[in-house]
């Protein structure tokens, strides 16, 4: 069975962000080459990644590029970065699935961009980017933004294993 990952907010050819959020690289050049890299370390040819928005600043020849070199089968689900193009775009650049709105996933995650409205009493875990560096206390919220996962996909049992208690998984 193919494995499952999550990531978010790679922000490919937005060199201020290396500034923004304190990235480990010198350019965005290398920030692309070194984000595939790991990309492709851990994923493989069959496996799936559910993008969770701002994927790419660049245009559609240089973007392609990049969702082209990826391994996987790559959903993507529209960031604040990425609605702005629409989904067909993102389709046309490579990608297998596009999503405008938040997915249920294994009827108990909701994957978004955007973090969600989230209580105690809600039995829910909320699986989101967008925020980057920052951290929502509590288990009902994983960022994925790539700051926080040495710039790797991260597979669905490794967050699945922090949220959901052992007996029930």
């Amino acid at each position: 069975m193919a494995n499952v990952f999550m990531i978010s907010d790679h922000h490919f050819g937005h060199k201020h962000i290396i500034d923004f959020e304190s990235r480990p690289f010198t350019g965005s050049e290398e920030m692309t080459r070194v984000m595939t890299e790991k990309w492709n370390a851990v994923v493989g040819k069959d496996d799936q990644v559910f993008h969770l928005g701002d994927f790419s600043f660049l245009n559609m020849e240089k973007t392609k590029q990049i969702v082209s070199a990826l391994n996987g089968y790559k959903v993507l689900i529209l960031g604040n970065h990425d609605r702005g193009r629409g989904r067909r775009w993102w389709l046309d650049a490579g990608f297998d699935e596009v999503s405008e709105y938040p997915i249920v996933y294994g009827g108990f995650f909701f994957l978004s961009h955007e973090p969600m409205y989230m209580n105690k009493h809600m039995p829910y875990v909320n699986i989101h980017g967008h925020i980057h560096g920052q951290k929502y206390e509590g288990t009902q919220y994983v960022n994925v933004s790539v700051e926080h996962w040495d710039y790797t996909p991260v597979p669905f049992d490794t967050i699945k294993a922090r949220v959901v208690p052992s007996e029930e998984q």
